[in-house]
């Protein structure tokens, strides 16, 4: 059956059929921290090669979509939208360049937790996660030559799903004074399409939305470390953000606040609507976009570490008296990039939490890249490319990518307190 033919089935219909397919619930944990064994069986399932990788608008997709159904349902949650559905077209700026014309219909699934306080209940913090993924398509994978594999992104972002599920179950158990609405993003991967659409078609007004939490790749803390962007997004978030941490004590996790709202994931989308936001995140690793992302990788004990500190973070949002004062921080600066400059290639992997560092710190380089054949080391600091300065990932990113494959370039590196200057030359996407 054609996945346009899906579509034209009721909802409740296509929840059915993809509950006969998932495992089954059991009983549910009642447990007061997060359950790092419910976890891992959520990632097992979402990134099982049964749902072939979640592409928006794929079979695969609308059976994740109802087993997060099934789980609200099964937690009591309310309904805010239809079979907790909320149906949508994608059509993504790639699709349109490559000529494809028809969208994909996908869906957000949504459920509502009510607060317990009488006059706050109106107003609500927002817990989200995108569960969808590159399915077989290499179109935006950093592994083209493995073709048609099945992508299953088990950190990205079955992960942060899990994560959402698992906040949920805790919730329920206790409601905060705020209501809570758990939301799961479709179509991110074409260009976070589902946090577009939920914010433009929003259940309840925006205005009432106090904050938004995004989980996006959590599944592979290392060293204690966690990245958590958003805390200047209100004046309030970085002290509930620290006391949260600390309220752990010996097991508090090292956090690395940024300020802004930005950046290619769903908190934008919430950002942009004058919404305070916080985005969670163990950082980048070889397997990012690669058919290698399973949930064979997931550190799930760690993982549960960063649901109980999030779960510290909404239970003091939705319970304190005032709502935060939100603050607008103007878009960094980027420069326009050609379609070659596109396919330029390197093979760092950037330290997204290394924020007070002037320059860019790799947190690895990659086997047999042009980074690792032209001598850059984890560790690294890059401080120029290409005669350009490089004061962080934005610099970085222009700089890279005014250049095209095959160009030889000068790249300075600070290597502990030795300024090094190394030659590589350029490679490209997937050659």
């Amino acid at each position: 059956m054609s996945n346009r033919s899906l579509r034209s089935l009721p909802a409740s219909t296509l929840l059915l059929a993809a509950i006969a397919c998932a495992p089954a619930i059991g009983t549910l944990s009642t447990a007061t921290h997060a359950d790092s064994t419910l976890i891992r069986r959520d990632i097992e399932f979402l990134a099982s090669d049964r749902l072939e990788g979640r592409l928006a608008g794929t079979p695969g997709n609308d059976s994740a979509a109802a087993y997060l159904a099934r789980r609200y349902r099964s937690l009591g949650l309310t309904e805010l939208v239809p079979g907790y559905l909320q149906p949508f077209d994608a059509l993504s700026a790639q699709d349109a360049h490559a000529g494809r014309t028809a969208p994909r219909p996908t869906q957000n699934v949504v459920a509502l937790l009510r607060g317990r306080d009488p006059a706050l209940r109106q107003e609500y913090v927002v817990i989200g996660a995108h569960f969808d993924h590159l399915g077989r398509s290499p179109t935006f994978a950093l592994d083209p030559e493995a073709g048609d594999a099945i992508r299953n992104g088990a950190d990205d972002n079955a992960s942060g799903t899990a994560a959402v599920v698992d906040l949920a179950r805790m919730l329920v158990a206790n409601p905060p004074r705020r209501s809570v609405i758990f939301v799961n993003f479709s179509a991110e991967e074409l260009g976070v399409l589902g946090s577009s659409w939920f914010v433009n078609h929003p259940p309840v007004p925006l205005d009432r939305i106090a904050l938004m939490i995004n989980f996006d790749m959590v599944g592979r803390l290392r060293n204690d470390k966690l990245i958590v962007y958003g805390t200047s997004t209100a004046t309030e978030l970085k002290g509930i953000l620290d006391s949260a941490n600390a309220a752990a004590g010996n097991a508090a996790l090292h956090v690395a606040g940024s300020g802004d709202g930005y950046g290619p994931s769903d908190q934008s989308s919430f950002y942009a609507k004058d919404i305070p936001v916080l985005h969670f995140f163990t950082d980048l690793h070889d397997d990012y976009h690669r058919a290698t992302d399973d949930a064979d990788k997931i550190n799930a004990g760690g993982e549960a570490r960063v649901v109980d500190l999030a779960l510290r973070v909404a239970r003091s949002v939705a319970d304190r008296p005032s709502r935060l004062t939100f603050v607008r921080i103007a878009p960094p600066a980027r420069t326009a990039v050609s379609e070659e400059g596109k396919q330029t290639y390197l093979g760092t992997i950037p330290d997204m939490g290394a924020s007070e560092t002037k320059g860019l710190r790799l947190t690895g380089v990659r086997a047999g890249s042009p980074a690792d054949l032209g001598g850059l080391k984890t560790g690294d600091v890059i401080v120029e490319l290409g005669g350009a300065a490089v004061k962080d990932l934005y610099s970085y990113s222009d700089a890279l990518y005014s250049h095209k494959p095959g160009d030889v370039v000068k790249i300075v590196v600070m290597r502990g307190s030795e300024r090094v200057e190394l030659t590589v030359t350029l490679g490209r996407r997937g050659g």
